[in-house]
């Protein structure tokens, strides 16, 4: 497994926000991850980067290098800070934190710009970019990092429709690389045409495999139950109590 998940419970202030999680990932696997609204799906995402440690429970890596995209809403563009500065940031696994970049460096920066449709973009400010622009160079950040896991939150949303066909052709192109990737989605229609294997969450694993046997209106109608009688303000409960 790329990935197993054995019992786990992620939350903030011992309130659970993704409760009693058994999970396994393939390597190579593309995986959606759906639900209602605070459902837990970017809790999920922030456990398996490490940046939220379990309540209970583990999670096992055969995966060494992880790279993230964060929702576009969470990221500070007010600091002043290249296109090219950004991105380079993807290279951190080869130049540490405070190493130069090389002219190579910055050739592999170009290429991941040209990539994303962006070429000639290296020296304008973040803050000056749109939101599908902003999207596009996160995503040339990704490519530098070269992950084996890659683990993208709501990486279609707010953006225009030419640029979510295209980020998502990148996507393809991980999976087809045979990098784990796991994003959290909305719209139904993208996952059902483009990721083969789904995640139905509702604080809860409600079901998870193959997707058109995931994503059936029974299942869909039972996460909605789930989410709206689940107990924000829960104390943390051990599996099988009443």
């Amino acid at each position: 497994m790329a990935l197993a998940i054995r019992d786990l419970t992620l939350g903030y202030d011992r309130h659970p926000a993704v409760h009693h999680l058994d999970l396994d990932l393939c390597p190579g696997s593309l995986t959606a991850i759906v639900g209602p609204n605070g459902a837990g799906k970017s809790t999920l995402l922030k456990g398996l980067m490490g940046e939220l440690p379990p309540l209970e429970g583990r999670i096992d890596r055969t995966i060494t290098r992880i790279a993230y995209l964060p929702q576009l809403s969470e990221v500070d563009r007010s600091f002043p800070l290249s296109v090219q500065a950004f991105v380079a940031m993807g290279l951190w696994h080869r130049t540490g934190a405070f190493g130069g970049l090389s002219k190579a460096d910055l050739a592999r920066v170009a290429d991941a710009l040209a990539a994303v449709g962006l070429a000639g973009f290296d020296r304008r400010g973040i803050s000056a970019l749109s939101g599908g622009q902003m999207q596009r160079v996160m995503f040339a950040r990704l490519l530098l990092q070269d992950a084996e896991l890659i683990l993208l939150d709501e990486p279609f949303t707010a953006i225009d429709s030419r640029t979510a066909g295209e980020l998502l052709q990148i996507v393809k192109r991980w999976h087809g690389e045979g990098r784990t990737v796991i994003a959290v989605l909305h719209d139904m229609e993208t996952v059902r045409q483009h990721f083969p294997e789904t995640l139905l969450l509702a604080r809860e694993k409600v079901a998870h495999g193959p997707t058109a046997q995931v994503l059936t209106a029974e299942n869909l109608f039972r996460a909605r139950q789930m989410s709206e009688a689940f107990d924000d303000m829960a104390p943390i409960c051990e599996r099988g109590a009443a």
